[in-house]
């Protein structure tokens, strides 16, 4: 863990707020004039050439300003940032769109589009799946070497089928090997039960796990974090504010970012995650483990039904984002629409 001095981390602290702010290379003496310290330009020189050493900023070829990496910002939301709890005027303005005789399925799907508004960057939510519906079986059927049908069949009767594309050739006998013992490990437990295993075992040191057994969470989960029966389990808003920042302005970029989107598999996987997790998670740059999100950061809080969590709401945009209001809005939005979804009102 990096450790800092007072100077360092208040500088540090006023040049990701500045670069925030604008997004423009950093310089000493923008430093001094405008974030009010009381250091002379040389000073903060030899500092910012230290948090250069300890990888917390950069210099950019094309400035003699620095802007923070993503170990910078990091270090910003662990130990500088403090959080900003919204107004009463903002946290009315949010009850105001969770109404109590909304359908519920009407506003879960809102909740993207009112965060993208609030916070003029990309809103999303997961939706939750039939959370009471129990699991039966799974059946891998070999299509060819790269493909294996995946049927799902449900306690309650409902088969959902899916394609999916294995890390590698399987025969017909490790299929339903791995169909046995899956079905022998999972069968009788909820879908959101299963799910949220699937996701566990997936995190978990694997060295323990039956080769066979990994292999079959590893396929039923491409399944689990797929699209059930045509509806969308995501839903995503205001993906064209992202363009009002340049260091996202790259066509490669967005290219990859807005296939992410469309093709939506990458991110329920990293919303599956933060449904694992307590509270809101903070995904910055390559944390989130794939490369379209790796200009951004991602801002998550799982939502609950009578204290069962059963989806994610957050925000994507630049990691030159306002944290302390983002994570303020995210977590107030998820306990919002918590309450709205278990009692029928705000909480």
């Amino acid at each position: 863990m990096v450790s800092l001095t007072p100077r360092a981390e208040r500088l540090l602290k006023a040049l990701i707020e500045q670069y925030i702010a604008d997004g423009l290379p950093v310089g000493s003496r923008t430093l001094v004039k405008q974030a009010g310290l009381e250091f002379s330009p040389a000073t903060v020189r030899n500092i910012m050439s230290d948090l250069e050493e300890l990888g917390l900023i950069r210099s950019p070829h094309t400035s003699a300003g620095r802007v923070p990496t993503e170990r910078g910002y990091r270090f910003f939301v662990n130990t500088l940032l403090a959080v900003k709890p919204l107004n009463t005027e903002d946290v009315a303005s949010l009850e105001d769109r969770f109404l109590a005789d909304q359908d519920p399925q009407q506003l879960i799907e809102s909740v993207s589009g009112l965060l993208s508004q609030v916070t003029r960057l990309a809103g999303v939510v997961r939706v939750p799946r039939r959370a009471g519906a129990g699991f039966l079986q799974l059946d891998f059927l070999r299509l060819s070497a790269s493909r294996v049908l995946v049927i799902l069949v449900t306690q309650d009767g409902q088969v959902m089928n899916r394609v999916i594309h294995p890390k590698r050739p399987y025969s017909p006998a490790e299929l339903q090997q791995a169909a046995n013992v899956f079905n022998s490990a999972y069968a009788g437990r909820s879908l959101e039960e299963v799910r949220r295993s699937l996701v566990a075992a997936l995190q978990r040191d694997s060295e323990d796990m039956q080769n066979i057994l990994r292999s079959a969470v590893e396929m039923a989960h491409q399944v689990f974090a797929g699209e059930e029966r045509g509806e969308s389990p995501l839903y995503v808003s205001g993906e064209s504010n992202l363009f009002a920042f340049p260091e996202l302005s790259d066509t490669e970029k967005l290219r990859r970012l807005f296939d992410a989107f469309t093709a939506k598999q990458d991110l329920l996987h990293l919303l599956d995650q933060s449904m694992v997790s307590q509270g809101v998670q903070i995904f910055i740059g390559a944390e989130s483990g794939y490369e379209a999100l790796e200009s951004c950061s991602v801002v998550t809080a799982p939502y609950e039904v009578d204290g069962q969590i059963v989806g994610t709401v957050g925000v994507i945009g630049p990691k030159r984002m306002s944290y302390d209001r983002v994570i303020s809005i995210v977590d107030v939005t998820a306990r919002l629409l918590s309450g709205a979804l278990s009692h029928g009102q705000p909480s």
